[in-house]
């Protein structure tokens, strides 16, 4: 990599993904790599200096994370954030121990070392966002207090050494004056160059997809969404008529889409474009099953069959396909596996965890380390139409997960239609692209109502709509009054088979966007 670059080592935070955004707003390139990498792995990156984000555990517990204590003795500029500042102190010679009074939510820190460049343009008292329980008590040598609560030690630093750390969490949107100081530690104290724009992106992504791929052929699981088609263009644009984009109808597509997105595709991007219907296999595939996470990982298992037997099926006259391209992003991968860290695994996405372990088709995925409103920026650079980037995302697995209990064609069509009228009427009213994600999910619950004097007895539908900057956290959203109404009147006079309608107030975290 030719531009700057910043390593934020990942000990198991639910916030690291936050600091790889406010350092990529800043125009520099950002990598999260588990706390357990190798130094080889981090000097790969060509990093101009690392940051160590926080975690759950305590230092001095048996299991912590297993970081090499040698990547504070690289001569690179290194920041601790939390857990990151215990993890210093401990290493180095401190002690750290559980704290007799935790901090948890806002703070407030007083700045002691005014001079210091990581506190530059900050005034001393600090309003933060703090989440510990562990504290630091002895300082290692060489090692001076830089900030405090009333409780605690809030910031220390040893110039000398390069090395920084901060008790609260300088990413989260609680911390005022958080993203000043990172981009103190990225520009003074790294030096770092805003170098990394979407032109470069695309133009070092398509330098290495080409050298990648070399001469061979490429498949594009495309599903008409903002990430797959971003994917599909960024390797059109470095293979050209060697990739082949596969659009899949899983028999859990919305209302009519399987006709709409080859539309779309072929037309307004010009692609190469293989439509297949294999609804009826995924859904024997699925049939009786309940269990969320089997049906994403069915549903990812099936899409790699089919993608098999497309590429054998194009090989015969392409003569040979050894690439699969995915539109995966980094909420992707977060929320399917810890990255061979210290992460939870909140739930596998069918193009990520779901993947089955042995594969005939090797990845491709350009996108892998960006999120959504980076891609949307991607798009923007390459002349995509707005109304493909202006997509709300719609999940890889369907309406599997927005169908709680079995997967029926009975039931599926009863989304369609149920999803149908809510997205209708956000677009109406004006809000579709205000909104991160709208949608309607059939509940495995049936309930008494009553129509035109008539006893009924049949399923509730929920509708959720969410405000999100990356898909990571969300927020749900106040829908107007009215709106709500004509969507519930609607569902319930249009549809035979939902009598109920309830609206999700539920925020990420504690839930998720999806409710599989």
């Amino acid at each position: 990599m030719d531009t700057s670059s910043i390593v934020i080592l990942d000990f198991g935070s639910q916030y690291t993904q936050l600091i790889a955004r406010r350092i990529r707003e800043q125009n520099v390139f950002s990598v999260v790599l588990p706390c357990t990498a190798s130094l080889d792995e981090i000097r790969a990156q060509k990093p101009m200096g690392i940051i160590l984000s926080g975690g759950p555990c305590s230092v001095y517990d048996s299991d912590a994370p297993a970081a090499n204590p040698a990547v504070l003795e690289m001569n690179l500029p290194v920041l601790g954030i939390c857990y990151g500042l215990q993890f210093i102190t401990h290493h180095l010679g401190g002690k750290v121990r559980s704290a007799d009074k935790r901090e948890y939510g806002n703070a407030e820190v007083s700045v002691v070392d005014k001079e210091l460049p990581l506190f530059a343009d900050m005034p001393t008292d600090l309003t933060v966002w703090m989440s510990h329980g562990d504290e630091a008590i002895d300082l290692p040598p060489g090692f001076h207090l830089t900030a405090k609560t009333a409780n605690a030690v809030a910031g220390i630093a040893n110039p000398e050494r390069r090395i920084w750390a901060v008790q609260f969490h300088p990413e989260v949107h609680h911390t005022k004056q958080g993203t000043t100081l990172l981009r103190n530690f990225v520009f003074n104290l790294c030096k770092a160059k805003a170098d990394w724009t979407p032109a470069h992106f695309i133009e070092s992504t398509v330098a290495a997809i080409r050298e990648k791929i070399g001469d061979g052929h490429a498949i594009c699981a495309l599903s008409g969404g903002v990430d797959s088609s971003v994917a599909a263009v960024l390797v059109h644009k470095a293979i050209g008529d060697r990739l082949t984009c596969v659009f899949v109808d899983n028999g859990v597509l919305r209302k009519n889409e399987f006709f709409k997105v080859q539309d779309n595709l072929r037309s307004k991007l010009g692609l190469n474009l293989v439509a297949v219907d294999a609804s009826t296999r995924f859904l024997s595939k699925l049939a009786g099953v309940t269990d969320p996470e089997t049906k994403r990982k069915v549903i990812g298992n099936e899409f790699i069959e089919v993608f098999d037997d497309e590429a054998a099926r194009i090989s015969q006259q392409t003569g040979g396909v050894d690439w699969l391209v995915q539109g995966t992003l980094y909420p992707d991968v977060i929320e399917s596996s810890s990255v061979k860290g210290p992460s939870q695994t909140i739930k596998s996405h069918h193009n990520v965890g779901g993947l089955p372990e042995t594969m005939k088709l090797k990845l491709v995925e350009p996108l892998r380390d960006l999120f959504k409103d980076e891609v949307r920026r991607i798009g923007r650079d390459l002349k995509m139409p707005e109304d493909i980037l202006q997509r709300q995302p719609f999940p890889g697995p369907g309406l599997a997960v927005r169908i709680l209990g079995e997967i029926t064609p009975e039931r599926v069509a009863l989304l369609q239609e149920a999803d149908d009228i809510v997205v209708e009427e956000i677009k109406k009213a004006g809000l579709y692209q205000q909104i991160w994600q709208s949608f309607a999910v059939l509940l495995p619950v049936k309930s008494v109502g009553v129509m035109g004097d008539q006893r009924t007895y049949a399923y509730t539908c929920a509708i959720r709509a969410v405000h999100s900057e990356d898909g990571m956290t969300a927020d749900w959203v106040p829908l107007p009054y009215d709106v709500l109404k004509t969507i519930s009147s609607r569902i319930v006079n249009e549809i035979h088979g939902i009598n109920r309608v309830v609206y999700d107030i539920t925020s990420k975290p504690p839930g998720t966007i999806e409710w599989e």
